[in-house]
């Protein structure tokens, strides 16, 4: 059932006087995990049948009892019903309750086989058995000690979660965000947030300023405060880095944090001078950085130029005689781009090869592989990704592994283990996909590189940059200060890809070249205006077209990409109607109104070191418990259990965004694309779209979108000086 409308309610009779209502949830309609907007059905002493509830309340589940103070309402669509400015939960006294209450799935390792049997064992004790003498829950058929502890544990914490809850729901926040500060603080999230509410938008993901100002607005601190003000400068350099930026110009600095604060400059000035006196912030000349962005700069400078003036340990390759060797071995002739960039980096001690579809970059890491191999040198080939490192592994016949993997994250000092005081074990380094590695991520990269080490970086630079801050390769290319190659000539075996054909064509700012009615080619464009028409076509391609003649797998195989998150064709919406569509039934879990399926094609969407999972990787649900409240999602082989709680770190990835796709190649790739994406419409989001199918590309959508596209090639750009610090060497 949707949400009513609670801007739609009309009172057909006077506004009735203030009343209580206490009873039994018996059915919770909806439940907004952001706002915790509730509607509900009760059953309560002396009314015949159930009683409709809304208001708000942070958590709630069946079986509860509930205390509501509010007023009888005549809605104009739902009838009559309770409209609650206050709903208070408490748990249940009778068995009966009891039983719905722990049957709901709010504790772990508790179903609805198991409310059943301790309720029947112990009555209108279960609740207190639970809490103050849990080892007595063994006694219980299918509860050993494992699970007793999995139940004792969830009730603490779920108590725990619901005191803090009731105070951030009287704070203007939701169940979802509650349940990520109670992750991050845990039984000091209370104490911690009225100390210093703004520590919620630095250390909560998913939490932003204005959120945490309206907590501590609650709270009563000041409007003008110096804390809010410093606050707010940190928040306006965070929002900037989120956009690519490494620092602000201070003019615009202040302007910003004026906006979005409304106090006075002094103030924000006086803050400005506080912040980077505690070196949180760095000025240098009318530059402001986060101190962390400003040492990653520096360090990425000096790192590069250090490397470069530091000898090898290995003896001088003969540059000549290796491509000789490598080209004689792969049984191919290299093109002269190829022959120059095999040279440039056995000689160099670091550079960049650069390129399109087709021009052989992986040829090129598959032939240095073979020669370092050759001379027995210590090598390690990495991405940024694991899809990316897997095509490395599988073009070099020689492991490769995601960057993280490489520096070894370690959970319990919450950083890399190897670091300039532990450097990584090899004196070769090569870089695939590094239009995606952003500023901190090199930062960490060079710090764990020894002085002697070889840094070959391959990528496009004509992609879109990283999605964290920085543009890293496009910076060292333009210093002028590092050998770059610039692959250009289209390799044989790709020169029959209409694919390959139109990536280079958009990046020449050409029109896009269409293969002729009916042939069998790998690139088509299917020209729809009307968004419900576009999805109609999507979902058809998807569901029956592509299968039935392509023989492609719809859930292993096709990738829908789309320029935005929201709206009709952002990828919020398309994967409900995808999921709908490709997986619509089985065991799942609810959480955050979604509905998380067995077999369901999942993203992480932040950076989880504890699991060793990353922002834009892709997996499948494996399984759902819905006892335990957990579900496991499949990448590639390497499963990851995720509790209720973590869900949040989950989308579903039936639809993703271009920018998310960086990294990734997709057996097939149905592209949307329509005027109302206007905003995002660049040459280097079609031409990165592009590029991500590897058999086929489907691109859907409007031809004026398409040209808007491609003639747009004006780059957004990022304020950096990594660039400038590289040809200053300093």
């Amino acid at each position: 059932m949707k949400r009513p409308d609670s801007n739609s309610k009309k009172k057909t009779a006077t506004e009735t006087e203030a009343e209580t209502l206490s009873g039994t949830v018996e059915h919770i309609v909806f439940h907004s995990e952001e706002s915790g907007y509730t509607v509900c059905h009760m059953r309560v002493p002396g009314h015949s049948g159930l009683v409709t509830v809304v208001g708000n309340c942070p958590a709630i589940w069946d079986g509860e009892m509930v205390t509501c103070s509010g007023q009888w309402d005549n809605h104009r669509i739902h009838g009559h019903q309770f409209a609650a400015g206050s709903i208070r939960c408490v748990p249940p006294t009778s068995a009966r309750g009891i039983e719905r209450y722990l049957g709901s799935g709010m504790i772990r390792g508790i179903g609805k086989v198991n409310a059943q049997r301790l309720v029947k064992h112990f009555g209108d004790n279960t609740l207190r058995i639970i809490e103050h003498e849990s080892k007595r829950l063994e006694e219980v058929e299918g509860i050993g000690p494992k699970r007793r502890r999995m139940i004792r544990d969830s009730w603490v914490e779920q108590k725990a979660i619901r005191d803090i809850m009731i105070f951030l729901q009287g704070h203007g926040m939701g169940t979802a965000q509650s349940a990520r500060i109670f992750r991050n603080y845990g039984e000091n999230a209370v104490a911690i947030i009225t100390e210093n509410p703004y520590r919620l938008c630095s250390d909560i993901w998913g939490i932003g300023f204005k959120t945490a100002d309206s907590v501590a607005h609650s709270l009563g601190i000041p409007k003008d405060s110096d804390q809010r003000a410093r606050a707010g400068l940190v928040y306006v350099l965070q929002t900037l880095t989120d956009e690519g930026h490494c620092y602000c110009p201070l003019a615009e600095l202040v302007l910003l944090a004026q906006d979005l604060l409304d106090i006075p400059a002094e103030t924000v000035e006086n803050a400005l001078v506080h912040e980077i006196q505690r070196e949180a912030i760095v000025q240098e000349a009318d530059r402001i950085y986060l101190k962390t962005l400003y040492d990653a700069e520096c360090t990425v400078a000096q790192r590069i130029t250090k490397l470069q003036n530091t000898a090898a340990l290995f003896r001088p390759i003969i540059a000549d005689k290796a491509v000789a060797w490598a080209q004689e071995r792969m049984q191919i002739e290299f093109a002269p781009s190829q022959h120059e960039a095999l040279r440039m980096a056995l000689s160099e001690k670091v550079s960049v090869i650069t390129g399109g579809p087709g021009v052989g970059k992986t040829t090129i890491i598959r032939a240095l592989t073979d020669v370092f191999k050759a001379r027995r040198i210590p090598l390690a080939l990495a991405a940024p990704t694991g899809r990316a490192a897997k095509r490395m592994s599988e073009a070099t016949g020689t492991d490769a592994i995601t960057v993280h993997r490489l520096l070894k994250y370690q959970p319990a000092t919450r950083r890399f283990e190897f670091d300039r005081a532990n450097p990584l074990p090899f004196e070769v380094l090569i870089l695939d996909e590094v239009s995606m590695i952003d500023l901190p991520l090199m930062h960490s990269i060079l710090q764990a590189l020894p002085d002697t080490a070889c840094l070959v970086m391959v990528g496009d630079a004509d992609q879109l940059p990283s999605v964290g801050p920085g543009n890293v390769l496009r910076d060292m290319m333009l210093s002028d200060m590092l050998p770059v190659c610039r692959l250009n000539t289209i390799y044989r075996q790709a020169e029959g890809s209409w694919i390959v054909r139109n990536a280079h064509h958009i990046n020449r700012g050409e029109q896009l070249e269409l293969p002729p009615e009916g042939a069998n080619a790998d690139f088509y464009f299917m020209e729809t205006n009307t968004p419900e028409v576009v999805i109609d076509r999507v979902i058809n391609l998807v569901t029956r077209r592509i299968p039935r003649r392509f023989s492609f797998d719809p859930l292993n195989d096709i990738q829908v990409l789309t320029p935005m998150r929201r709206g009709q064709l952002g990828t919020e919406n398309l994967n409900i109607v995808m999921q709908d569509a490709l997986n619509p039934a089985g065991e799942s879990l609810e959480r955050f109104g979604r509905s998380y399926r067995d077999g369901d094609r999942m993203m992480q969407i932040r950076n989880n070191y504890d699991k060793d999972v990353y922002n834009g990787d892709i997996g499948r649900i494996s399984a759902v418990d819905r006892v335990d409240q957990t579900l496991v999602v499949d990448y590639d082989g390497r499963k990851v259990k995720y509790e209720l709680s973590e869900l949040d770190e989950l989308i579903h990835a039936y639809a993703c965004s271009i920018h998310k796709s960086q990294g990734s190649e997709y057996p097939v790739a149905v592209i949307l694309l329509a005027t109302q994406h206007f905003k995002l419409l660049q040459r280097n989001l079609l031409y990165t779209a592009i590029t991500r199918g590897k058999k086929l590309v489907c691109l859907v959508g409007s031809a004026k979108a398409v040209g808007l596209a491609i003639r747009n090639n004006e780059i957004r750009l990022r304020k950096t000086t990594l660039r400038d610090r590289i040809a200053a060497r300093i």
